[in-house]
Order: structure tokens, then C-alpha cells, then sequence
């Protein structure tokens, strides 16, 4: 490893990977932390960047551990989308305010200011990073995490990530790399849609890469001091319900750690807006894929046409309480992975949308959406994939282009592998 320290000596990762085969439950960077003392933090200012998912296995915050720990001093809190007790909705601002628990100051970082200021670290020695991520490069908290890092780095201020499972494992990656013109906060980074690495070991990577380019990714890069608290017993083979963790819900629509699987199958399409509903605003949020229009029988049965490998689809009729087509009955497919190492997760939405495309040729999707369409350039990275698409609605047409960057990416990955 080139990066500055891990707290978890080889011999004990070696050992927790051992035990882990055994059936032992995963240990996260913050129960790691705990038990080493809290090593790193003790007699320092500490400020940390959490929301509700940030727990240990008890379901103990994050925030109060480090509140209540010896030694430690947690001098601030920082708000990223949705806020550190995940009272702000999706999209919402969220404000300067007091946090009612500790009496902290809670510092906003999703609103006019989405990097830290220096009055917000002012006094802080170390700033800390505890969110569990859903590795997808859209979802916002990583690029959250590379702002602070970038500010903390402008300051000396050291900066540790404790470390969670990729819910996706350590093995998936899929989609292209962000080309120039198309950085932004939810693609801040050059890396795959799915990118295949723990927060800790993407951490990493932007810092020692010179990734850290900012939200338009046209700065210069900068590098902190970075410590990551590594976790005992995951393995890149683990799917989320593989680690005996308690699921908390990083954000509204992600209830489920198998939504963490549907977000990327299906999120790209539900940008396009007033198209296809997603299952947002029902109980499946990302889950499925259906529109007052369409006869679910036939399109299950051109999707099953296709044999793709490891999804498979059946008939459902919902009404969703919220958002696209709201109390509306609505017919399509929900869609699951039978074999989730074999099926390309992220191409499933266009399998989709290929699908409506030939039931419904009236029905396109990017000029019922046309307003969207910069936010979907955003979300792939390139504008190449959609004017592609477009013009025929065949997968075969964008499916090189998609996976060309995979297999580079996943040799320079490995570079910082922890596990």
C-alpha cells in the first residue's frame, strides 16, 4: 500500500479473513476503531462526517460513540445529503444547525456550500468519515468525501475514513469512466458507474491517483493525509447480506440492502422522468420498471426473449403513492438477479428500454425526457452513450463502450485493495 497507515495490522486482517469463513460476523471501521482504543483520535479535536447509517452493530451512533469515547474531543458535526440524523429529504438543503443529542454544532455540507469552509474546520486536528456507500459512482456521499478531503488538505488536517462493505462486494464493476465535460457531483470521479472498491479503498485511490479534482473535476488535485480504519472479516465475495450487519438506510430510497443491487439497474432510466416509474414512490423503490401504458405480460415476455444471463422478470401491477404516475395503476416487470457474478447489472435498464422501445415505437424515452438529458449525461459519465442508444434502442449498439474501461479500471483497482 502506498497511502500513509492502516490501523489493522496484516496479521490481524489476515486472521479476521480466516474467521470470517468460519462464519463470524463482520466487524465495520468503527467497531475496529472502538476496540483499538479509538488509536489515532485520542487527545485530538475531532470533527465528523456521518449520517444515520453510520452505526455499529448495536445500532449505536457513530456520533455518540465518539461523543462518549475516552479521550476524544468531537468538537463538530457535517451534514451531507439527507443530514447526519437523515431528517432532510432527498434533494433538501440541509441547514447549519445544533444537533439535539450532543449539543454539537452540525455543519451543513449539502446546501450553498458543498465543501467545508475554513471557518467550519477551524479547531479541528482530524475529520472523520463514516457513511456506508452503495458502490455506485452517482450515489452523492463520495463526492462528499472528496470535498472534505480536498479542504482538509488545504489545512493540514488529517483526514480517516472507517471503513464499511461495498453491499455490491469487491468484485462488480461496470459502466464507462467519466469523460472531460461531464464531472459533476454525482460523477465526480474518473471511475466506473459500479466501481468494485470499499469507501476506505476508494479513499485511496482518488488521493493517490490525483483524483481529486473537485466537483467539475477541473482543479487541481490534492492530497490529504489519509488514514483508513479498515474492517475484520469482509471479503470481495460478500454481497451485503453475506456480513451479518444490520442494514440502516444511508438514504430515503434505499431501504433494503437489495435496493443497493436495483440503484444502479435501474436509476439511469429513472432519471428520464414522465417515462417509466421505478418502483419509487411504492415499496420496491428502483425495483421495477412500469407505465399506465404498458401490457406487462407482453413486455416480460419480449425481455425473456432476450436470455440474459442471471436476471430474470416477472408481471406486476402497483400504484404508487408518490412521484411518477401517482395514484395511478401502473403495469410492467420487477426484475431479479439469479446470478448476480453473470448479469450486467447496470445494462438491465436498457434491456428495458430496448423492450418498450419495439412494443411502443411512439415511446421514446429521451424525448419524453428531453429536459433530463444533461442529468443523464451526467449520470454516465459521457453524452456518447445516449446519442448512441438513441438511435437504434439496441443494447448491442452502446455494450462495447460500456464495458471497455472495466477491465483497465479493475488492474489499476487492485493497486488498493485492502481485502
Amino acid at each position: 500500500m502506498t497511502f500513509k497507515k492502516i490501523l489493522l495490522p496484516v496479521l490481524a486482517l489476515s486472521l479476521s479473513l480466516c474467521l470470517s469463513a468460519k462464519g463470524v460476523a463482520v466487524k465495520t471501521g468503527i467497531e475496529v476503531l472502538r476496540d483499538s482504543g479509538f488509536k489515532g483520535l485520542v487527545g485530538k479535536k475531532v470533527g465528523l462526517v456521518t449520517n444515520p447509517s453510520g452505526v455499529d452493530r448495536e445500532l449505536r451512533s457513530t456520533i455518540d460513540i465518539l461523543y462518549n469515547a475516552p479521550g476524544v474531543k468531537l468538537v463538530a458535526l457535517f451534514g451531507p445529503e439527507h443530514g447526519v440524523r437523515g431528517d432532510a429529504w432527498a434533494g433538501d438543503y440541509v441547514p447549519n444547525t445544533v444537533d439535539p443529542a450532543t449539543g454539537l454544532k452540525v455543519w451543513s455540507i449539502y446546501g450553498p456550500n458543498r465543501e467545508p469552509t475554513p471557518e467550519m474546520l477551524k479547531g479541528i486536528d482530524i475529520m472523520v468519515y463514516d457513511i456506508q456507500d452503495v458502490g455506485c459512482r452517482s450515489y452523492t456521499f463520495i463526492s462528499t468525501l472528496g470535498l472534505v478531503m480536498r479542504a482538509c488538505s488545504r489545512l493540514g488536517i488529517e483526514v480517516m475514513v472507517l471503513d464499511r462493505p461495498n453491499p455490491l462486494g469487491g468484485n462488480k464493476i461496470e459502466g464507462p469512466l467519466v469523460r472531460d465535460g461531464f464531472f459533476s457531483f454525482v460523477s465526480q470521479y474518473r471511475i466506473p458507474y459500479v466501481y468494485g472498491l470499499t469507501v476506505g479503498e476508494l479513499a485511496v485511490l482518488i488521493n493517490e491517483e490525483g483524483m481529486n479534482r473537485g466537483q467539475n473535476g477541473k482543479e487541481t488535485p490534492l492530497k490529504c493525509d489519509l488514514t483508513v480504519v479498515p474492517m475484520e472479516g469482509w471479503t470481495r465475495d460478500m454481497l451485503y447480506d453475506d456480513t451479518g450487519l444490520p442494514w440502516i438506510m444511508p438514504s430515503p430510497n434505499i431501504p433494503y440492502a437489495k435496493t443497493t443491487i436495483d440503484y444502479p439497474s435501474s436509476g439511469l432510466c429513472g432519471e428520464l422522468y414522465g417515462y417509466l416509474n421505478i418502483g419509487i414512490g411504492y415499496t420496491i423503490p428502483f425495483g421495477a420498471f412500469a407505465a399506465p401504458w404498458i401490457d406487462a405480460d407482453k413486455l416480460k415476455a419480449e425481455l425473456d426473449s432476450y436470455n440474459l444471463p442471471g436476471v430474470a422478470f416477472r408481471t406486476i401491477h402497483y400504484k404508487p403513492i408518490a412521484g411518477s404516475n401517482s395514484g395511478k395503476l401502473i403495469h410492467g416487470v420487477q426484475f431479479s438477479y439469479t446470478d448476480f457474478e453473470k448479469a450486467t447489472i447496470t445494462l438491465t435498464q436498457f434491456y428495458v428500454m430496448q423492450a418498450v422501445k419495439k412494443l411502443y415505437p411512439d415511446r421514446n424515452p429521451f424525448t419524453l425526457a428531453k429536459d433530463r438529458l444533461g442529468m443523464f449525461h451526467k449520470l454516465c459519465g459521457t453524452d456518447y452513450v445516449r446519442k448512441t442508444f438513441e438511435t437504434r434502442m439496441k443494447v448491442d449498439d452502446i455494450k462495447e463502450y460500456w464495458n471497455a474501461d472495466v477491465e483497465s479500471f479493475r488492474t489499476l483497482a487492485r493497486r488498493y485493495y485492502i481485502y
